[in-house]
């Protein structure tokens, strides 16, 4: 059954159906052939349910806050107040790219927004300072990915929503993980520039009276992450309620820089309802195929086939990222997300893994297929903001940062206290 369902979902996904209605025609297909009762009468209930789950409504809101502030221009002020402290590294602007992509991801949970927000301020620079274009955009690519790893991170809520996994311990497992993988991030450039001094651009002489003059800026970035996350942090407001703190912090910081206009909040309003409408038909779809693949006890099997493989745990877990890997370069990460969380999630724990320390892990793999062509989402971003660019050397510049996150696995499994030490330490 697993090799079934498996070749169905690639089928309807390979004739072009979206993931949403893929989903939706598997779960149909899998109740009418398999399940002894029909579990379609159940949908209504199931559509309901999960599109008014409390949780949820934390998706909306961080989408909205997002698209607030790429309207405040938050992004290109983050920009020039870590430019002059890190304009001196070899590699120079690229650290900038990744700090700002950091700190651009403390206030938003979106990997596309934060690569081409970044990619908007920093992609003139590449000419005017002599940068190598591939290995430039790359960085940006790769540091876009950032935004659904640091909190506060749509995907960690997807996760947790799907996994049954809270969403508070999943914000605190990312926390040194995400800082942790933008300063391996940042090594890996240092390393590289030094080999191929070809690469690192024409260096700036680093002015301190600058730099400080600029560091107020960075307020507006970590008093929101202070007010969004803090207030999860401290007990005071649940995921969504931190959430629509966030959207009034935004509000704020868009009416501080001037950028609140009735146009700028229209196209935030229609841009959240679109993309929320987009991950509900998804989640929605997925809870149904959920609900069916347990019914008809494909869950419990794809864990006993794992579990009868008699195979070292690790062993499993290493094939299991190899997978994500080779799925993160033909599938966009949201159908990986939807539709692997729950089987996946099972054998984890059945082979003994920590299910919060697994979801930081997965989250990760599913940054790998942001930038792993040829479906790499921040790939075609980071394209389409430097239409001139070649895509060949994009793809070329971002890879590199695949091993980054490798070497950011391979710390979670040897010291899963990486992502855990927080969340247990709350407790």
């Amino acid at each position: 059954m697993p090799v079934v369902v498996l070749l169905l979902l690639l089928l309807l996904i390979g004739i072009g159906l979206y993931i949403g209605p893929a989903l939706f025609i598997l779960a149909g297909i899998l109740d009418w052939n398999y399940s002894f009762i029909p579990l379609g009468r159940a949908f209504g209930e199931m559509f309901w349910s999960s599109s008014t789950e409390f949780l949820l409504v934390a998706v909306p809101f961080f989408v909205f806050m997002s698209e607030i502030l790429l309207r405040a221009g938050i992004a290109d002020r983050i920009y020039g107040a870590v430019d002059p402290w890190l304009r001196w590294l070899p590699g120079g602007l690229m650290h900038t790219n990744i700090v700002t992509a950091a700190l651009f991801s403390t206030t938003s949970g979106s990997s596309v927004a934060t690569a081409a927000s970044i990619c908007t301020v920093a992609a003139p620079n590449i000419d005017k300072r002599r940068y190598n274009e591939g290995f430039f955009l790359g960085t940006i690519a790769a540091g876009g990915t950032l935004g659904i790893l640091i909190p506060p991170s749509v995907n960690l809520i997807i996760f947790g929503a799907l996994a049954q996994v809270s969403v508070v311990d999943l914000y605190y497992a990312a926390i040194i993980p995400g800082f942790l993988l933008a300063a391996i991030f940042m090594v890996e450039i240092f390393v590289i520039c030094l080999i191929f001094p070809k690469l690192r651009g024409e260096a700036s002489r680093y002015d301190f009276r600058e730099a400080m003059s600029n560091l107020v800026i960075l307020m507006f970035p970590m008093g929101l992450f202070a007010l969004v996350v803090g207030t999860i942090y401290g007990g005071v407001a649940t995921p969504t309620e931190a959430a629509a703190l966030g959207v009034i912090g935004a509000l704020l910081i868009g009416a501080h820089f001037g950028k609140l206009s009735w146009s700028n909040i229209g196209r935030a309003v229609i841009n959240t309802a679109n993309m929320t409408a987009m991950v509900m038909l998804i989640i929605i779809s997925a809870v149904f195929l959920n609900l069916v693949l347990v019914s008809i006890g494909f869950t419990g099997k794809f864990v006993d086939l794992i579990l009868s493989l008699d195979a070292n745990r690790y062993v499993v877990l290493m094939w299991i990222v190899v997978a994500y890997l080779v799925l993160g370069c033909f599938m966009e990460t949201l159908s990986i997300m939807i539709a692997t969380t729950v089987p996946v999630t099972a054998v984890i724990v059945a082979l003994g893994f920590n299910d919060v320390w697994w979801g930081i892990v997965f989250v990760v793999l599913i940054e790998c297929a942001l930038i792993t062509p040829p479906v790499g989402l921040n790939l075609f971003v980071v394209k389409s903001a430097r239409p001139q660019a070649d895509f060949l050397k994009i793809c070329y510049g971002a890879l590199p940062f695949v091993i980054s996150m490798m070497i950011l696995i391979g710390l979670l499994v040897a010291v899963p206290e990486i992502a855990l030490f927080l969340p247990q330490s709350m407790k």
